[in-house]
Formats: C-alpha cells, sequence, structure tokens
C-alpha cells in the first residue's frame, strides 16, 4: 500500500507544480494520468483487492489433457477438451490442464507449446502445462494436483502412480467423465456450499 501512496503524492505535486510554474506546464500531460492511475492502484490497495485472496479461493481442478481428448469417439480432439474446460468454468471452477509431450502431434501433427494449447483451450499460460519430451504427464498431473490441493478430471486409474500418491484412492479425487448421447458428462459429485 505504500507504493501506491508515494506515486499519488508525486503525481499530485507533480501536477500541483506544473499548474503554479509556467515552465513545468507540458508535466500535466504526465502528471495527471499518473495521479489518476496511482490513486486507482491505492484504492484497490486499501479495499485488498490485490487478488491473492481471490486465488485462495479458487476450486481448482486438474484436467488430464491427454487423457481427455480421447473421450469423444476415442479420437483425440482438442474439441473435447476445450468442451471440459468450460464446463469446469460454468460450474465455478479454475481448471488447468497437463498434457502429455505428443499431444499436438496428436491433434495437429506437429509440436506444439503451452501458449499454443493455452490459446486453443482460451485459458492463461500459466494454467497448461506440456510434459518434457521422454516424460509421461501422469506424475505432473498428480503433482500438481497436491500442489493446488486440486481435484482430477481423467479415466485413468493412476496405478502406476498409487504408491507416490495415495490420494488417487480417496473418494471424489478422481472426477470421471465422458459422453452419453453425443452429451458431456461429468462426475463432480454434489455441489459443494460454503459453511
Amino acid at each position: 500500500m505504500i507504493v501506491p501512496l508515494i506515486l499519488f503524492l508525486a503525481s499530485l505535486a507533480a501536477s500541483y507544480a506544473a499548474l503554479t510554474q509556467p515552465g513545468l506546464s507540458d508535466i500535466i500531460l504526465v502528471s495527471v494520468p499518473c495521479a489518476f492511475a496511482s490513486l486507482l492502484l491505492l484504492l484497490r490497495a486499501l479495499r485488498g483487492g490485490s487478488g491473492r485472496g481471490k486465488s485462495a479461493a479458487k476450486k481448482w481442478i486438474v484436467v488430464d489433457g491427454s487423457n481427455v481428448m480421447y473421450w469423444r469417439d476415442n479420437t483425440p480432439s482438442i474439441d473435447t477438451v476445450v468442451e471440459v474446460v468450460q464446463d469446469l468454468v460454468e460450474s465455478g471452477h479454475t481448471p488447468g490442464v497437463v498434457f502429455d509431450a505428443n499431444a499436438g502431434y496428436l491433434i495437429s501433427d506437429r509440436f506444439m507449446n503451452d501458449l499454443a494449447f493455452a490459446k486453443l483451450l482460451n485459458l492463461p499460460r500459466d494454467r497448461v502445462m506440456i510434459a518434457p519430451k521422454g516424460t509421461p504427464a501422469d506424475p505432473l498431473v498428480l503433482a500438481a494436483a497436491r500442489d493446488l490441493g486440486a481435484r482430477v478430471v481423467s479415466n485413468d486409474q493412476f496405478r502406476d502412480w498409487k504408491e507416490d500418491h495415495p490420494e488417487i484412492a480417496e473418494p471424489r479425487y478422481l472426477i470421471k467423465g465422458g459422453y452419453s448421447a453425443g452429451e458431456l458428462w461429468l462426475n463432480l459429485g454434489p455441489v459443494e456450499t460454503a459453511a
């Protein structure tokens, strides 16, 4: 909060100087917009709107993108992942997606990095991860979920990773899904209510 206050006071002082000193009148072109912007930052800081508190309230879910892309007709499609991500967002969740390194080749015959997938999924880049070549995505999916305190969307049982990730056995940890009569379904379980 101290930085926005200093910026605001400095911008006000520069504006005052520009108004009272004839040789400094050009400074007003910069000082007034700076005063306005720093005032907005100051008000945001006073309200506690830094965004940090909001992220703690997010209901994170990690999507096993390489698994989900096969849900419709057992054919890899980014549209399936897009639909799952949209459904999660609409239900109040914050999805992150992890793909195997070969995912781009499966949908576009070329390597695709996290930025390319983020654009397709309409997600920020920091919510998409591509496993390094030669590294399976499964442990990255599970590690990301653990770090975020999240559940996982996948039809994979993660049998090879149960010893390192016993949370897999917890009820509702794995969110199964698929298509029935052409409609997406996700087993999100009962709606969570705030106490």
